[in-house]
């Protein structure tokens, strides 16, 4: 198994917000500024990776029969470690994030890396596995919460940007600013990929036909 390849599909190919579509919840609701993005994004990762580490040892050991139940059961125990360290050392980004860090347990991208990953391989890969959706998932709560920080408040990390809090745009640090900016990045990388699709088919067109034009 490749574990490279392991590692980069979380970020590129199967992004879990820009590809799959997943982890729309938090994603929508929190990233209102870059350190909520950052936050929730290393709490998800830390969850999934040991989350991972755990159901990838014992994907021998658990029964299929309370396959699900125990997945759950292992995710809220990281989560809740989770939530107790932010409670302790970062308590106003715990108050920021609110409900979503304990709905980490039931995200449908650690179940289904659960379910679909590591309970079929061993521990290095489900390692590079959740690293990588970890960092792809991150990656995309910050670009979310980067465009809506910058332009709905005129901040980036809280510091000014370019004098830009005067003219900010109110709507874009409220709930539809966050459907607006994930479907403008999704339109982008839509149009992105046709454009590379339609470029190698032309290239292919091209390799198999040599005298038709360029």
């Amino acid at each position: 198994m490749n574990l490279g390849k392991e590692f980069t599909k979380g970020i590129f190919a199967e992004n879990p917000l820009f590809r799959l579509l997943l982890g729309m919840c938090p994603s929508l609701a929190i990233t209102t500024s870059v350190a909520n993005g950052l936050g929730m994004g290393m709490a998800f990762t830390s969850v999934l990776l040991a989350s991972n580490i755990v159901i990838s040892a014992l994907r021998k050991v658990i029964p299929d029969s309370v396959r699900i139940p125990s997945y759950i059961v292992i995710i809220a125990t990281f989560v809740t470690l989770i939530e107790m360290l932010m409670h302790a050392f970062t308590p106003d980004l715990f108050r920021s994030l609110g409900i979503f860090i304990p709905l980490i347990v039931v995200n449908c991208i650690i179940l289904g890396r659960a379910e679909a990953f590591a309970n079929k391989n061993t521990i290095m890969p489900s390692i590079m596995d959740a690293l990588g959706m970890g960092l792809g998932f991150t990656l995309a709560l910050v670009v979310v919460s980067t465009f809506r920080e910058v332009l709905g408040a005129g901040t980036f990390l809280g510091y000014s940007v370019l004098g830009l809090e005067a003219n900010s745009a109110l709507i874009m640090i409220l709930p539809p600013g966050a459907f607006i900016t994930l479907g403008c990045i999704l339109g982008l990388l839509n149009k992105m990929q046709d454009v590379q699709l339609r470029r190698k088919a032309k290239a292919k067109a091209s390799q198999l036909n040599p005298g038709v034009s360029q």
